[in-house]
């Protein structure tokens, strides 16, 4: 016996018979179809009659293959833009990565810190300069960022006349002259005369100096 005319396409978009042993077609498959020619017909590339012409032939469509001839002429969707946090991920993904190859605080040198913890000190370590005692039978010897200091110190925290050395038969003096940053001996702040010897880390303003060896001290 023949197909009856109710099975037969009356339309071009009405989907072919299927071969023998197709799958059938989910709910799910058909809802996923649907959706998609909404889509499209919501953004203009379907007409009206061809859209409700191709939903028929979605909730009549009995196999998968049925489905895929309904969607095969409309442009493939767009990529979707990524989300903010997508975003956000990708334009922190190469500063993350920085922070990953740098060193922990435990590996940093520094002071250690009241709970353990390895902490920077707060200026830069600086290599302080070595600084021989003045030679000759002087017994004073001027020092500041004046040109007319022996010892000129072209820095902007040291004063004009900063302080003053003296040779003594006991040794040498260092004597701060009212500076406005201060000098200082091995950390501790010069007030009126303090002895210096070879070794000592003598600072005149962020100007630090190594004594070196003294001649006749």
């Amino acid at each position: 016996m023949g197909a009856s005319a109710a099975e037969t396409p009356t339309h071009p978009d009405a989907p072919l018979a299927a071969p023998a042993g197709a799958v059938r077609a989910s709910d799910a498959e058909r809802d996923e179809v649907v959706g998609k020619l909404k889509e499209e017909f919501a953004a203009g590339r379907l007409s009206q009659d061809t859209f409700m012409h191709r939903m028929d032939a979605v909730l009549g469509a009995r196999h998968q293959a049925d489905l895929p001839p309904l969607l095969a002429d409309l442009p493939a969707p767009a990529p979707r833009r990524p989300g903010l946090a997508a975003r956000m991920a990708a334009a922190w993904g190469p500063v993350r990565q920085f922070a990953a190859r740098l060193p922990r605080a435990s590996e940093i040198p520094g002071r250690l810190g009241s709970r353990g913890r390895s902490v920077l000190p707060a200026r830069p370590v600086r290599r302080p300069v070595p600084l021989e005692f003045p030679r000759g039978a002087a017994a004073f010897f001027s020092i500041g960022r004046a040109s007319s200091c022996d010892l000129t110190i072209a820095d902007l925290t040291v004063s004009r006349v900063h302080a003053k050395l003296e040779r003594t038969a006991e040794g040498w003096l260092l004597t701060d002259l009212s500076s406005t940053n201060g000098t200082r001996v091995n950390g501790w702040r010069v007030r009126g005369q303090v002895r210096v010897r070879p070794g000592d880390l003598v600072s005149f303003g962020n100007a630090e100096y190594w004594l070196g060896a003294a001649d006749g001290g």
